[in-house]
């Protein structure tokens, strides 16, 4: 493929797996208010998408054995950790302000690199942190006195703390090709850590439990009847399956500054369909604190020190995740993570 192909190609993934990723929220939260517990919506969610990536599993089997910690890890933080959060999340905040929070994720790496492995940051990453946090603060509406719940407030930054911990553990293996290591799969470590997520999930959600007529009737989207099965096959099909395929894709296509950028546009997609299908609007000093966020996140992201790129990631992700990874410096994208 000619170059100025592939790159185009790459940017049309780019943009779709944004747009998959970002309607994770819109479609969950019907079904949360219909009645199902956000933890059996994630599970519904993490096992659907299992199910469809299990041939892709077994292809992949070896990456037990040569990759037990990585798959674990992902499992547990970029697939349970980031989803649980986000959707919990989204039963108590509008999605598009859970997913804002969830973007201080580049931010707070920072505070990992600078203050736990002691290495210096630049002087513009410090600026993208603090443009971050100030746009959380309108996000939030602060002079409000957190007018949001703050419990959803916390269970949003639980989704970007779990975020960060995947960039950590990604981060560790950075060198493991420079030493002639094959790298794994992308996809084939994908599929593990939704197999791993969704076992966690089973232990903790327990889905015998749910009450499962509620996903044979309808839910309420702004006043219009949707189908709860339609829903869920949008959650786990496009959100989840879909989302994270064209998003190791794009990355092999683009550099992860080009992805990284195009990945931000998930949290303006998911206010906008959170906005026209959901109708939450947002006030416009939020929008503007939105942007402050994105905009901070993104100078964040790009400042931060590099290691040499690996298999997995080298410490830059964007996320995509409902708060899901979207991007990496190597071959697995991935964040939400996530909401």
């Amino acid at each position: 493929m000619h170059a100025s192909q592939g790159r185009s190609a790459g940017l049309g993934l780019a943009l779709a797996s944004a747009f998959a990723f970002g309607g994770s929220g819109v479609a969950a939260k019907p079904l949360i208010e219909a009645g199902l517990d956000p933890l059996h919506v994630v599970w519904l969610r993490v096992a659907g998408a299992a199910l469809v990536m299990l041939p892709v599993a077994w292809h992949h089997r070896s990456l037990v054995r040569s990759r037990p910690v990585l798959l674990l890890g992902f499992g547990l933080l970029a697939v349970a950790g980031v989803q649980a959060c986000y959707f919990a999340a989204i039963s108590r905040i509008p999605v598009g302000v859970a997913l804002l929070v969830e973007y201080l994720a580049p931010a707070l790496v920072l505070g990992w690199v600078r203050f736990v492995q002691r290495r210096p940051v630049t002087r513009a990453a410090a600026v993208g942190v603090v443009l971050a946090v100030g746009g959380l603060t309108c996000v939030v509406e602060v002079w409000s006195g957190l007018s949001f719940d703050v419990v959803g407030l916390l269970l949003a930054l639980g989704a970007a703390c779990c975020q960060v911990g995947y960039f950590v553990l990604s981060a560790q293996g950075s060198g493991e090709q420079a030493a002639g290591a094959e790298p794994p799969h992308p996809v084939g470590v994908i599929a593990y850590g939704l197999l791993i997520g969704a076992a966690v999930l089973t232990a903790v959600a327990r889905p015998w439990g749910m009450d499962w007529s509620l996903l044979g009737g309808n839910t309420v989207m702004n006043g219009t009847d949707v189908p709860a099965w339609l829903l869920l096959v949008w959650i786990v099909l496009l959100a989840t399956v879909i989302a994270y395929v064209t998003g190791v894709v794009s990355v092999r296509l683009l550099s992860p500054a080009v992805a990284g950028v195009v990945a931000c546009l998930e949290a303006v997609i998911a206010t906008v369909l959170a906005w026209v299908l959901l109708g939450e609007h947002l006030a416009a000093p939020q929008l503007i604190g939105g942007f402050l966020v994105l905009f901070g996140a993104f100078i964040a992201q790009s400042s931060t020190p590099k290691a040499p790129s690996g298999p997995v990631a080298s410490g830059v992700v964007a996320s995509g995740p409902g708060g899901e990874p979207a991007g990496t410096e190597g071959e697995l994208s991935a964040d939400r993570a996530a909401s």
